[in-house]
């Protein structure tokens, strides 16, 4: 979720969601360690639950971002595992390293000797001609046996030749069977799985086999979903989708006091009111209207008033 899962979109989905656990983009720990470090890991303190995710392949280094997560205050840190990009595979990270589970197991391994908050792997079923019975299970087995007790499974395999990242999301089978067997085979873990989960109706579904369940698309294309999580999976009151958005306005309000711009704290709200009245133009006044220098907070108030006029009538 490069590009979308910022502190904006995680500040809203905090809002709809007491309870679930927010992931970052992946950040690489060279960007951590040399970059401009306020920009890339600053937070709301209402994100919490919050998982610094991480891309790299040198254990010292990862290692060392750890330590700087952790100082940030970030409840875990995550090893990405599962990012198909030509830019990650140039790197040395991401679904490339499925091929080389020792080499992860040596990452995690420093990562966990550096930190006290926990260290979790994210990562694929396999790449490329791999057999994922097979890769799945040496790049588990080989974290476990350093003490890493969760992984984030998305059930495909990424094709690093032939196939764009956007292809990868979509194009290679999802094997949710294979996740399940490893769940089954290895209670002691905390499996989630990941990849083509549309909805919480699904995601049910999921929670039946393993042990957890990780959205990106459909969370951040339909976030009103996530107003459902709390009552349906936590046994805690609904979430009022209205009071919701009030409080996200609140964050937005006092973000733009302290010299912010309207445009991406909003971009995680367009697909909000998706499939209600008014959603096409609360989303066409924010698209056309935030970017515009000195958008304030009435460009937010008045695509609201579009959907809740609308809902009123």
């Amino acid at each position: 979720m490069m590009d979308w899962t910022d502190s904006p979109c995680r500040v809203l989905h905090r809002c709809l969601t007491r309870h679930a656990v927010l992931y970052t983009e992946m950040v690489t720990a060279e960007a951590v360690l040399h970059g401009d470090r306020a920009r890339l890991l600053d937070f709301d303190a209402s994100e919490h639950p919050v998982v610094l995710q991480l891309g790299g392949s040198e254990a010292a280094r990862l290692a060392e971002a750890s330590r700087v997560a952790e100082n940030f205050g970030y409840d875990e840190v995550n090893l990405n595992v599962g990012c198909p990009s030509d830019r990650v595979q140039s790197g040395r990270f991401g679904a490339c390293l499925m091929r080389e589970p020792q080499l992860v197991a040596d990452c995690v391994a420093a990562m966990r000797a550096a930190v006290s908050i926990p260290v979790t792997v994210k990562c694929r079923i396999g790449v490329d001609d791999q057999d994922p019975e097979e890769a799945l299970r040496a790049l588990i087995d080989a974290c476990a046996a350093t003490g890493v007790t969760v992984f984030a499974v998305h059930a495909r395999k990424a094709w690093l030749e032939g196939l764009s990242p956007k292809e990868n999301r979509d194009v290679p089978p999802l094997d949710y069977e294979l996740v399940y067997r490893i769940k089954h085979e290895r209670p002691d873990l905390t499996i989630l799985v990941n990849g083509g989960i549309a909805d919480l109706d699904q995601a049910a579904a999921h929670l039946n086999q393993v042990d957890g369940v990780m959205l990106g698309r459909a969370a951040y294309q339909n976030p009103a979903l996530l107003a459902d999580v709390d009552a349906r999976f936590f046994g805690t009151p609904p979430v009022d989708l209205d009071a919701a958005v009030d409080a996200y306005r609140v964050h937005v309000a006092r973000r733009l006091k302290e010299g912010a711009r309207l445009h991406p704290l909003i971009k995680p709200m367009l697909g909000l009111y998706s499939g209600r009245p008014g959603a096409r133009l609360f989303r066409r006044h924010l698209s056309e209207h935030a970017v515009r220098e000195g958008a304030d907070i009435a460009v937010l108030d008045q695509a609201l008033d579009f959907v809740r006029v609308r809902r009123a009538a």
